[in-house]
């Protein structure tokens, strides 16, 4: 069985960045600004199909729009099919991140998996070099509050699936984020590992696969993870998947909407 607490933090990018090969124990990179002249999208929806091994586990949409300096992400992740019967999963997650530095500003959740329902927002204030998390349990009414200390500048899980596609992809090549996971400033390196065409739904594209890898995070030492942006100025993510000790999820893009 699938174990579906698991496919939709996936969804969302928490475990997207986390792997096997960064400098944990080392002070984070610095976060490298967007490349000069990369445009994120104005008003952008990317929607994705989710398999489980060869059975449809989930849908998912990326919603991406400008707000004055900040790229707004939103993400409605649901399970389907038989995944939806053993256990429903339906979560919603918002980030922003400002476009010329590339920072993350915010990032929250409402997760509602099976029985458990949490909200979370993660805010950060580089001015106190803080983040500052709150937490409500709405079954069991628990709230909680942390606060951790962050370097100049980091991106968040979601966020840094688009903060990206800014980067300068060159086969062979990889480059350094630093990214806040779970009160932790993680060091993430992106390997560029090579071309690929890739079909999915909505077409077949010309992508370059780039592979996230960390000393820490969700999936420490339990799998790999991929994403193929296309092999253009957009970098668009047109497939996603996430080969973990308990099976294979894979998000391959089904339309865009500009809108």
């Amino acid at each position: 069985m699938i174990r579906s607490r698991r496919l939709l933090p996936f969804v969302a990018g928490l475990v997207l960045f986390a792997g096997a090969s960064a400098r944990s124990q080392q002070p984070a990179p610095p976060l490298p600004p967007p490349h000069a002249g990369f445009a994120f999208p104005a008003k952008q929806t990317l929607n994705y199909a989710v398999d489980w091994r060869v059975f449809p586990a989930g849908i998912v949409s990326f919603h991406l729009e400008q707000d004055g300096d900040l790229e707004r992400v939103s993400v409605t992740a649901d399970t389907v099919g038989a995944v939806n019967l053993l256990f429903r999963v339906s979560d919603r997650f918002q980030s922003a991140f400002h476009r010329t530095t590339g920072c993350s500003d915010s990032f929250s959740k409402q997760t509602i998996e099976g029985r458990r329902q949490v909200n979370s927002e993660l805010h950060f204030d580089y001015n106190q070099r803080k983040a500052f998390l709150s937490e409500t349990n709405l079954v069991s009414r628990i709230t909680k509050h942390q606060q951790n200390s962050i370097p100049a500048c980091v991106t968040d899980s979601l966020s840094a699936i688009f903060y990206a596609a800014s980067q300068p992809m060159t086969v062979g090549q990889s480059f350094e984020a630093p990214l806040a996971d779970a009160m932790k400033t993680v060091p993430v390196t992106m390997k560029v590992e090579g071309r690929e065409e890739i079909k999915t739904p909505a077409g077949t594209y010309q992508t370059i696969r780039v592979e996230p890898t960390a000393d820490a995070g969700v999936v420490k030492n339990r799998g790999n993870i991929w994403i193929w942006y296309t092999d253009d100025d957009r970098h668009l993510p047109v497939q996603m998947r996430a080969r973990l000790f308990w099976g294979t999820i894979t998000f391959r893009l089904t339309s865009i909407d500009q809108k």
